[in-house]
């Protein structure tokens, strides 16, 4: 009954009073080199989240992913809807790649990189103790009556924090519909209001995301939570609570500076629960790893400053293994993860192999609806007709196209009203051609052949066509 009593709380999620009520958290401002760490990092990402729709790279936005013209640019360079395949081989790549993360460093992820993290506990959350202060002044002032002061507070962080998801949205708009096009649309709202509509129903959800959902998205909504239950092993590097330290025989308890600690059998660990007090997530890692961990490090600064403060040992609670606490055995590299590292490594190769080898130029060739063959008597030949699209996917143009077959010699093909085949960058250009082939040398059944793109002579592209022709043909 004892160790029921104890693991009670597996039964329910931190946020989450016994009665269903949403428990509010009021997480203590954090404050450490881990977390200055974390800020560097932030720092980082959120300038590159915020300009890359802005830079742009020989006309093109650096990233771009605009699903409704199906226009996509990676680093400057145009991809499109024929090359989706390298896009389901970078999602394969990203699953394994977050699934050898996970094992070897568990939820590393959240707490450093993840953007929900990143807004809320380095954007938000900074404005909200600048205005409310910190863990304390806060409960106060959400217990006080509505006065003048708690109003003032409370509409300017509101409206601090609509700002701020306004320009948010307009970056995420950025991204799908490009910089330009949105800043275009956003600045004449009445010419543009679907735009202007779908940019304030954006911003509120991003709204209501950091000013009321915050820690649940982490626990309730986002999958990547319920994913580490199933990888995470012994070998997985967590942020984890030393507990043979921490607890020794007699378990923790209050600092006694006139006993001697080492010699009593009491843990490290002097329950002070500021490990607590400082978690987004409202859990004590000292229960072990849970759901709601982000490993976020908020914790291990708290602790390091506490355990300097009573000048015990720091790294009470640290970077660790289950099998590095239990056994003080750090060993990572397991059959597991190489396993895991060796098909990421694989799968890396086949992609990088695929987009360097990706041709600029795409050629189509179809059967012109409603038209089999002919036979020209005059020329004595055989003849099919096709529509051809040809896709110039580069940023250069490409002048004087020409096709040629390739796996036969005494056949010719040639575009009808085209002289010269002239294609911009980027552009898609539609047309017909002729295939024509001698009828001395037609057997009665249908050829497969190869025709060549050619650019001044040099082969950029190849397309396949079925040639068909009579079973039989007399003259």
């Amino acid at each position: 009954m004892h160790e029921v009593e104890e693991e009670s709380f597996r039964d329910a999620i931190s946020t989450v009073e016994q009665t269903g009520k949403r428990a509010w958290l009021y997480p203590k401002k954090p404050k450490g080199p881990y977390t200055n760490w974390r800020k560097y990092v932030a720092f980082f990402l959120i300038t590159v989240l915020f300009a890359a729709p802005f830079i742009h790279i020989n006309g093109h936005q650096f990233l771009l992913f605009n699903f409704f013209e199906r226009q996509f640019h990676i680093l400057g360079q145009p991809f499109w809807p024929q090359d989706f395949h390298l896009v389901v081989l970078l999602m394969i790549i990203g699953v394994v790649f977050v699934s050898v993360f996970t094992i070897a460093y568990g939820r590393i992820f959240c707490g450093w990189i993840c953007p929900q993290t990143i807004f809320l506990e380095m954007l938000f959350r900074p404005l909200e103790y600048w205005i409310e202060g910190d863990r304390n002044a806060q409960i106060r002032l959400n217990k006080q009556p509505w006065n003048a002061s708690k109003i003032r507070k409370k509409v300017f962080k509101w409206g601090l924090y609509f700002l701020i998801s306004l320009a948010i949205s307009a970056v995420f708009m950025s991204y799908i519909l490009g910089s330009g096009s949105v800043m275009e649309q956003l600045g004449n709202p009445s010419k543009h209001v679907s735009t202007f509509v779908f940019w304030l129903i954006f911003s509120s959800v991003f709204y209501f995301v950091f000013a009321w959902f915050r820690e649940q998205v982490c626990i309730i909504a986002c999958p990547y939570g319920r994913l580490q239950g199933v990888l995470l092993d012994q070998n997985t590097v967590v942020v984890a609570y030393d507990h043979i330290r921490g607890e020794k025989q007699k378990g923790r308890s209050k600092i006694n500076r006139k006993e001697d600690r080492a010699s009593s059998g009491k843990g490290d660990c002097i329950d002070c629960k500021l490990c607590v007090d400082v978690c987004p997530t409202g859990i004590d890692i000292r229960n072990g790893t849970q759901l709601e961990c982000v490993n976020c490090t908020a914790c291990i600064d708290a602790c390091n400053e506490v355990m300097e403060k009573v000048k015990f040992k720091p790294h009470l609670i640290k970077y660790a293994s289950l099998r590095e606490i239990k056994h003080r055995d750090s060993k990572r590299w397991t059959t597991r993860l190489k396993a895991y590292t060796a098909t990421l490594v694989f799968l890396l190769g086949i992609f990088v192999f695929f987009v360097l080898n990706r041709s600029y130029v795409e050629t189509d060739f179809f059967r012109l609806p409603g038209q089999l063959y002919t036979v020209d008597k005059q020329t004595n030949s055989l003849q099919n007709v096709f529509t051809f699209k040809i896709l110039n996917k580069s940023t250069e143009p490409l002048n004087a196209l020409d096709f040629k077959l390739i796996n036969i010699a005494d056949g010719k093909i040639y575009a009808v009203n085209k002289q010269n085949i002239n294609l911009a960058a980027e552009e898609i250009l539609d047309g017909t051609v002729f295939v024509e082939l001698p009828l001395k040398t037609w057997q009665g059944r249908p050829k497969k052949l190869q025709i060549g793109i050619y650019q001044n002579n040099t082969l950029i592209d190849k397309a396949k066509i079925r040639f068909i022709g009579p079973r039989k043909y007399t003259k």
